[in-house]
């Protein structure tokens, strides 16, 4: 079996009710941490041979389109701290993450800051990071590298990074999903389970 994760249950799209055989859906809450915990239960409870996590992301500059689905090459632990030289992370601290299943997407390195940035300054800072940011891939990867669990991060564009971000979401959101999984289905992704 293997398992599609995401945040919340409109984000699984058409799978939510009808997943692919061979595969089970469950989602993970909003957040990186709250998503390491959630996924790190659900592989002790289902032990998944390996987890595929659907989402959305915001956009930091024009290198992604609106509507645009990518395949997360990696998850990258950051803030805008961090870039501006004003916080650093112990050197023992892990802050990425790679992408261990194969991608049916374009690959795209993913930003994941502690909260969503809302300014134009933010993103063009954090744009030096990975072209989009999301919440919770960081918590899901963590979680799946920890107990040897192949992962990887299927996420559709769905606003600018920018003060009108939350708008452009809620316009966006449902109708990306749709579209993120009518792109996996065309790759053949879940003709492999």
């Amino acid at each position: 079996m293997r398992l599609l994760l995401s945040a919340f249950v409109p984000e699984l799209g058409p799978l939510a009710e009808h997943p692919p055989a061979g595969w089970e859906t469950a989602t993970v809450g909003v957040g990186a941490v709250t998503a390491a915990a959630a996924t790190a239960r659900l592989l002790a409870e289902r032990r998944p041979e390996a987890v595929l996590f659907l989402g959305t992301c915001g956009r930091y500059d024009d290198r992604l389109q609106l509507f645009e689905a990518i395949w997360a090459s990696e998850a990258i632990a950051t803030s805008l701290a961090e870039v501006r030289g004003e916080a650093y992370r112990p050197a023992l601290e892990r802050s990425r993450w790679a992408s261990t299943l194969a991608g049916a997407l374009p690959c795209h390195a993913v930003a994941v800051p502690p909260a969503i940035t809302k300014t134009r300054e933010g993103a063009a800072l954090l744009a030096q990071v990975a072209p989009a940011e999301h919440l919770e891939l960081t918590g899901v990867f963590a979680a799946c590298h920890a107990v040897g669990v192949p992962c990887g991060g299927a996420l559709v564009v769905v606003n600018d990074v920018s003060p009108d971000a939350q708008a452009q979401w809620k316009a966006n959101h449902a109708e990306g999903s749709r579209r993120l999984v009518e792109r996996l289905r065309a790759a053949g992704l879940f003709e492999e389970a």
